[in-house]
């Protein structure tokens, strides 16, 4: 028998031992207990959570240009 066919059969058995045995159960128990912890917390995806990072620098950089033009403004109805 080839190395490589070894190590192919020993796979095979290890995935159907695995598939057979309760840490699938464990597995699929656990996962679904993750799931529900996360589904109760106020998470937000990778996505969203750039798309408004993106939108609050855009607003602050806004912002510190209108503040700067009420500076001006300002500075021009105290000038005599």
């Amino acid at each position: 028998m080839e190395p490589n066919q070894f190590f192919n059969d020993m796979q095979t058995k290890m995935q159907q031992v695995l598939e057979n045995s309760p840490a699938k159960d464990i597995e699929k128990n656990v996962k679904a207990f993750m799931s529900q912890g996360f589904a109760k917390l106020d998470l937000v995806t990778r996505e969203e959570f750039d798309i408004q990072a993106d939108v609050l620098a855009k607003t602050r950089t806004k912002l510190e240009a209108l503040e700067t033009r009420v500076a001006e403004l300002e500075a021009k109805l105290n000038t005599p």
